[in-house]
């Protein structure tokens, strides 16, 4: 069963968190991303005026759409200004590129320095891609936000073996809770068959946990 987060231990664990963690710990529980989706997420793919987030080659290679929190859109518009201000930097110190996926480099070569391909959550430091030997700015290492969340966990006092991946599940569980249709939900989540969606009913369900212990 998924490790599921109560809305109070939620609320414990953004307690603890700040700064571009506490963002991305946002968008994986009010946007139900995963964490390399959210660590890939490119400056096109939100939508602030219809408050959506397009997931671009997610897992099973398809595309897919979800919620923008209208209560993290302020937050992401100021992020994104200090990530602007950087990208500008870079271009004048002769940087400033992005890698692009599949073979967009070749068909767009200017696409590379667009504000529009950079990503949301960049890497704190220029290094050198590999695939093509670019100096350019990665996107930012998932390991800052696992440990962001273990930390916060501890700090929070909460025993549960949560990860980041739990900040999804409660996404899921709690949209259940308020009685959101099961297949808009595998949609969101990006669900191939429905049978792996309904394993939160059961979390929900939880048969013979309805009952009041003989103690009680």
């Amino acid at each position: 069963m998924p490790v599921v987060l109560s809305r109070d231990e939620i609320k414990q664990i953004f307690a603890h968190l700040k700064g571009v963690p506490k963002i991305m710990a946002s968008l994986l529980y009010g946007s139900g991303l995963r964490l390399m989706e959210c660590v890939r997420l490119r400056v096109k793919d939100l939508d602030f005026d219809c408050a959506q987030i397009t997931v671009r080659d997610a897992k099973g290679g398809r595309d897919r759409i979800t919620m923008l929190p209208l209560n993290l859109a302020e937050t992401l518009r100021r992020h994104l200004v200090s990530v602007k201000a950087q990208h500008e930097q870079d271009l004048e110190d002769g940087f400033g590129t992005v890698h692009l996926p599949f073979a967009l480099v070749r068909k767009f070569p200017n696409a590379a320095r667009e504000w529009s391909w950079q990503y949301v959550f960049p890497s704190s430091r220029i290094s050198y891609d590999t695939r093509t030997g670019t100096r350019q700015r990665h996107h930012i290492a998932e390991g800052l936000l696992q440990s962001a969340v273990k930390n916060a966990l501890w700090g929070a006092g909460i025993t549960k073996r949560a990860t980041c991946h739990s900040l999804r599940h409660s996404f899921a569980t709690h949209l259940l809770a308020k009685r959101y249709d099961i297949r808009t939900l595998q949609e969101l989540l990006g669900h191939k068959d429905v049978s792996t969606t309904m394993i939160y009913t059961h979390v929900l369900n939880r048969p013979g946990l309805a009952l009041k212990s003989p103690l009680d």
